[in-house]
C-alpha cells in the first residue's frame, strides 16, 4: 500500500528537491526550467527553504510517496499593500498527474493561506496547460488575465493565463 505524506520542506531536503525539480523540468515545458533544473547549489536551496521555513507567511511543501519527493508547492505573500496576495507555484513528477497528488497539495496550500490571513492566490499557467487549467478551477480559481508571450522556447512564444483564487 502506497503511503503519501505532505510536509513542509526544510533545509535538510534540499538535495532532493534539487532533483524532483530536475525531473520535472526535464518531464515537461510548463515550468520556468528544462531537465537543468533551477541554477542552485544545494547551500542556496537549503538557505531558500530555510528563508520559507522562517518567512511569517510563506511555506513550501513537498509530497512524499513511499519515501519519494514526487511534487512540491509553494505559497509567497507579497510586501506591503499587497500582503494579502500570495504568489503559488506547483509542480508533480509526471507519472503522478491525474492521480489527485496535485488536488491534495492545492488543499494543503489553501488551508495554509486561510490560517495565515492570506486573502488572494495567484498563480499563472500556460494558456495549453488544459489539465493544470481544469485543477485550478475545479478548485475555484478564476481566470483574470492573459500574459503574451510569457515563456519562449527556442523560437516558440507561449501565452499564459493569470488565475486567482478569492478566499474572502
Amino acid at each position: 500500500m502506497e503511503q503519501i505524506e505532505i510536509r513542509e520542506l526544510m533545509p535538510e531536503d534540499a538535495e532532493e528537491m534539487i532533483a524532483c525539480l530536475k525531473r520535472t523540468g526535464g518531464e515537461t515545458d510548463n515550468l520556468t526550467f528544462g531537465a537543468e533544473g533551477l541554477p542552485v547549489t544545494v547551500e542556496q536551496e537549503r538557505e531558500h527553504l530555510e528563508q520559507m521555513h522562517s518567512a511569517e507567511r510563506a511555506v513550501h511543501y513537498g509530497v512524499w510517496k513511499d519515501g519519494e519527493l514526487i511534487a512540491n508547492g509553494s505559497l509567497n505573500a507579497l510586501p506591503r499593500r499587497m500582503s494579502h496576495v500570495a504568489d503559488m507555484g506547483l509542480a508533480v513528477v509526471r507519472e503522478q498527474w491525474n492521480k489527485g497528488i496535485g488536488g491534495m497539495l492545492l488543499e494543503r496550500l489553501t488551508g495554509y493561506a486561510c490560517l495565515s490571513g492570506i486573502e488572494i492566490i495567484k498563480l499563472e499557467v500556460r494558456s495549453d496547460n488544459a489539465g493544470a487549467i481544469h485543477l485550478y478551477e475545479k478548485y475555484g480559481f478564476q481566470r483574470t488575465g492573459r500574459l503574451p508571450a510569457y515563456f519562449k522556447i527556442g523560437n516558440e512564444y507561449v501565452d499564459f493565463v493569470i488565475m486567482c483564487l478569492d478566499l474572502r
